[in-house]
């Protein structure tokens, strides 16, 4: 009997999967992925094998905290599990909407609404602000004219959100936390474009820099156009007058919108926008990400609001974590390491050369020790890195492992 070709694999090599992968695992671009058999947090689990944890961006390590817990185990017999379904077929809970109002008042805006991760916040804010629908001959929006201008640094899902805008018409990148640039593309948009939206983040999560925002915003105010603060890496870690950047967050409320991630300071898992009330209202159907999908479950969204106001009541839970954070920098710089410039909680070991960075890290893995590790083209090229989260739990004798370790490292690999 003749046998017949693998289907599956004759539409592999058409589409060209195949070949891409074992080029990428050939190249180092891919690790398989790994599998967690233990809660994540100071340290990680990967098949009964632990590391100490330094990628993890829920630094604060909040949900291992027995306070938390029985708080998200309350809410879970209080609102159940789910929402059975979107916020605008199914509704919300009353969990989301006291998260949402406590957002409101700490960001200063006029309302919030929560979406299941950060992502979708930016996907949704940018299909809303560029939507031109009907939903009958007499109501109807039409913002398909909008131009968006993005920091060139932005992260992935503001980018992929607007690759429907053609580049260069609605479309414009200014260069990296440089406001004269801004203002240059501005001045000229405003002569032909009445709708213009401005998008940058506050912290970066590659180099940790930290936008400044009151140029950046003068330039928005100067021309009329709306701004928008992707503020997922700096929510909750900076703004008060002890901490570092204090000025620059300050700004913050000047922001037409600012989008937030609850899995950073807060450790928990979705993201919202807060804003003018009517646009942020009809993000509820224009956003899409929140008309086709469920929201945070209900659990989630009470021990959010629990966590927000724990870390209100004691500033001092951050404020040692970023001192310390802070001493963990010093201590490399003393060791001649090559780190992102601004001193904020995001520290970058520049490697500088891809395949350097690659073994390093892969030499890291074997040694029982997690970091994340940045190469182009999430970079640019001759300026792959590794990422230090360091997390509140850990002791001082695991961060002297990763010194010395990346001392021996730096001995071996030249960087």
């Amino acid at each position: 009997m003749k046998q017949q070709p693998d289907q599956s694999s004759s539409l592999q090599d058409i589409w060209g999967f195949s070949c891409f992968l074992e080029t990428l695992c050939k190249d180092g671009f891919y690790h398989e992925v790994t599998t967690t058999t233990k809660p994540v947090g100071p340290t990680v689990t990967y098949h009964d094998k632990e590391y100490i944890n330094f990628a993890s961006i829920n630094v604060l390590n909040t949900h291992q905290e027995p306070d938390v817990m029985k708080h998200f185990l309350q809410a879970a017999k209080q609102y159940g599990l789910v929402t059975g379904g979107s916020r605008v077929t199914q509704g919300v809970s009353s969990a989301h909407k006291e998260m949402e109002e406590e957002l409101t008042r700490i960001t200063g805006k006029e309302r919030s609404i929560s979406f299941a991760s950060g992502l979708l916040a930016n996907i949704g804010f940018i299909n809303a602000m560029t939507c031109k629908f009907d939903f009958s001959s007499t109501c109807g929006i039409n913002n398909s004219d909008a131009v968006f201008v993005l920091d060139r640094d932005c992260h992935w899902s503001l980018w992929k959100a607007a690759s429907h805008l053609e580049f260069g018409k609605q479309l414009f990148p200014f260069r990296h936390n440089d406001p004269k640039h801004l203002e240059i593309l501005l001045k000229r948009l405003s002569k032909t474009h009445k709708k213009i939206v401005v998008v940058f983040e506050s912290i970066y999560s590659a180099d940790g820099s930290i936008a400044p925002m009151k140029e950046l915003l003068d330039a928005c105010e100067k021309y009329g156009a709306i701004s928008y603060v992707d503020n997922a890496n700096g929510f909750m870690f900076y703004g008060p007058e002890q901490r570092l950047f204090s000025e620059e967050f300050k700004q913050m409320n000047r922001a037409t919108f600012v989008m937030v991630s609850f899995s950073k300071a807060v450790g928990m898992e979705g993201g919202a926008i807060s804003g003018p009330k009517d646009m942020i209202t009809m993000f509820e159907l224009l956003s899409g990400t929140s008309l086709f999908t469920a929201a945070i479950q209900p659990p989630t969204a009470s021990t959010i609001t629990y966590i927000l106001h724990k870390l209100e009541k004691h500033p001092e839970i951050m404020d040692q974590y970023l001192e310390r954070s802070l001493k963990l920098r010093q201590v490399l710089e003393e060791k001649h390491f090559r780190l992102n410039d601004t001193p904020s909680y995001i520290i970058s070991v520049i490697i500088g050369n891809d395949k350097k960075a690659v073994k390093v890290y892969e030499a890291c893995l074997e040694n029982n020790i997690m970091v994340g590790m940045f190469r182009y083209p999430a970079v640019k090229p001759g300026h792959a890195l590794i990422r230090i989260m360091m997390n509140a739990g850990q002791t001082d004798e695991q961060l002297q492992c990763l010194i010395a370790f990346l001392e021996k490292m730096k001995d071996t690999y030249k960087f």
